[in-house]
């Protein structure tokens, strides 16, 4: 079948199984080592769970969730759900009982997947408060509380599917077919702003338009001979959809890794040809480099300035598109060989571009990094677009631009400067919330983003902020803090510095610092410490960030600057609830966290 007629991702499965068959698709670093699934290990494996949900009682528009970290029987789960004709979704494992309760009594899910125990209680609460919710499928097997009834182990699931597929061959392909591009592919539970969870409805027909846009660029993101390792979160719609299905389409073999702590390792284990990431995980590589720089000799920190120099040039050239130079084509071979070539094998040896999607990052990273040969793809989306909207190319490309909106999709600026989506690859409302979905739409039927954007004038797009995140000061002026906040973190010392300022007479801010750039930096004024953490209390070292942030100032606009700021000595984290998943910061939580400490920046004036 031509892909263009492949109309859902049923459909898009079972064609590339039959043409990869016992090439090796899916691996999964797990605690005794690496599990792999070939094609068809994957539909089998899927087919039995997709069977075995039937035998619960799963049918056509059916709901099951699934609450499990990143692991085969997640994807089995996925894709057997699907192909029995039910809408598939994700909840976050970190995810609060009361909230799972919410999502399973807004979706009337049928059957959960959970990864453990720990999930297992959270999925009990929720059964006991909802008779829809029939069966809770347990992943690990090890628990003892699975009954044959009410929870059922996956392995259990997947014989149930076995035994239906001995006794009907066709079933499976039957259900499969009969789902169609109208159907509920999945929901995407986002948090609305009563802290009731909104679920952004996704057809199939709207995942295909998604997926067959970013199969529309040229040059493609993909082929069937790369490598991509994920790290983040299936539950994320960035990592089910660009990251899982699109990757899926495009026949390309993924690696899973075992979480964000080993996710360097299996870059370097896997060796991946293309990575997904987030600004964050870029930002933490080049701030390592920065730091491993400052530590060597005088000569070799001059040696790394001037390849960081060369790179740039021919970042620049590329971003023009004009021709390298015969001359800087050979300093860049030599920059290459000396300096590039190890942060290349750093990141496995073979990384063609990684991507930096969903929050801000500094144009000198960006450069940085396309200077040195691995090319910073920069792009934009949201759970209301599928996790697509916009995104550069290799030849196609601005650092600070997150590009141009992908085939189909109409995108334009409101007056007040929001960003307005329509096209085929947008969400179709959110489920059983009719005013909600009403509110999110322009009479004319665009989508309000909530997001501050511009094109220049080669039609390349700009996020210069969140509407709700625009500050107003006193004064009246209208500023982002996202352009001011990004400035600051081209420094590696500053990982996180949050601007605060609405209503008020002046910017304030949260700071917090790197601290093994903080001890170099002491180390080299000759100020003596005993822990990086002592520095905070430090009036020398405090000196030194000062001259710091005026320096920043100084690049400001006057009512853009910074008037106080203050380092907190423990890290913004997912934990505390301050980052999202892809370490976004959450504005509102930090804001309120901490409004005494900001409340106190306003009392010294």
């Amino acid at each position: 079948m031509e892909k263009s007629q492949e109309t859902t991702i049923n459909r898009v499965f079972r064609d590339r199984v039959k043409r990869y068959g016992d090439r090796i698709c899916l691996e999964k670093r797990m605690p005794q080592g690496w599990e792999a699934a070939t094609w068809n290990e994957y539909y089998d494996r899927a087919r039995a769970a997709g069977l075995g949900f039937y035998e619960l009682g799963v049918r056509k528009g059916d709901f099951i969730a699934i609450m499990s970290e990143n692991r085969l029987e997640w994807v089995y789960a996925d894709m057997g759900g699907l192909g029995a004709g039910a809408c598939v979704f994700g909840i976050y494992t970190m995810v609060k009982e009361d909230e799972v309760n919410q999502i399973i009594e807004n979706s009337g899910t049928k059957v959960i997947v959970v990864e453990n125990s720990g999930q297992l209680e959270k999925a009990k609460f929720a059964m006991k408060n909802n008779p829809g919710l029939k069966t809770i499928v347990i992943i690990d097997d090890k628990d003892k509380r699975a009954n044959g009834k009410e929870i059922i182990t996956f392995a259990a699931l997947q014989e149930l599917g076995r035994k239906q597929h001995g006794k009907d061959p066709a079933l499976f392909e039957k259900l499969a077919d009969a789902v169609g591009p109208d159907d509920l592919a999945l929901l995407q539970y986002t948090s609305g702003t009563t802290g009731v969870p909104k679920g952004a409805m996704i057809t199939h027909g709207v995942l295909m338009a998604n997926i067959h846009a970013l199969d529309a660029v040229e040059p493609k993101y993909g082929y069937d001979t790369d490598n991509v390792v994920g790290f983040l979160p299936l539950s994320h719609i960035f990592e089910r959809v660009p990251v899982h299905l699109y990757v899926m389409y495009r026949g390309i073999t993924k690696s899973m890794a075992g979480s964000i702590e080993t996710v360097v390792e299996d870059i370097q284990t896997k060796k991946p040809t293309i990575m997904f990431a987030v600004p964050r995980v870029l930002e933490k590589i080049y701030q390592k480099m920065q730091l491993a720089v400052s530590q060597k000799p005088p000569v070799v920190q001059k040696l790394f300035r001037w390849a960081q120099t060369v790179g740039n040039e021919v970042s620049i050239c590329k971003e023009e598109r004009r021709p390298i130079p015969f001359g800087l084509q050979v300093k860049h071979k030599l920059a290459y060989a000396l300096i590039f070539k190890k942060l290349q094998l750093a990141l496995g040896g073979r990384i063609r571009w990684m991507c930096a999607a969903g929050a801000p990052i500094a144009r000198e990273i960006v450069t940085f990094f396309n200077g040195a040969g691995i090319f910073v793809l920069e792009g934009w989306g949201m759970s209301e677009t599928t996790g697509g909207g916009t995104l550069s190319n290799l030849n196609d490309f601005s650092p600070g631009s997150v590009g141009r909106p992908l085939p189909g999709l109409d995108i334009k600026i409101a007056k007040d400067g929001e960003i307005l989506v329509k096209g085929p690859g947008l969400f179709k409302g959110y489920w059983k919330m009719e005013a909600a979905t009403k509110e999110a739409f322009t009479s004319d039927g665009y989508f309000m983003t909530g997001d501050i954007g511009r094109f220049d004038e080669r039609g390349l797009m700009y996020i210069t902020d969140r509407k709700k995140d625009i500050i107003i000061t006193a004064g009246g002026k209208n500023t982002a803090p996202q352009k001011i906040e990004t400035l600051f973190k081209e420094d590696p010392l500053f990982t996180q510095f949050v601007v605060f300022g609405d209503r008020k007479k002046y910017l304030v801010a949260l700071v917090n610092l790197e601290p093994d750039i903080a001890a170099r930096l002491a180390g080299k004024n000759g100020i003596k410490f005993d822990k990086p953490r002592d520095l905070l209390d430090n009036a020398a070292f405090l000196k030194i960030v000062d001259g710091i942030v005026a320096e920043k100032n100084s690049r400001l606009a006057q009512y853009e600057t910074i008037k106080y700021y203050r380092i907190l000595k423990d890290d913004f984290s997912k934990d505390a609830g301050e980052l999202t998943l892809t370490l976004k910061l959450k504005r509102k939580v930090v804001a309120e966290k901490y409004m005494d400490l900001i409340e106190s920046m306003y009392k010294e004036n």
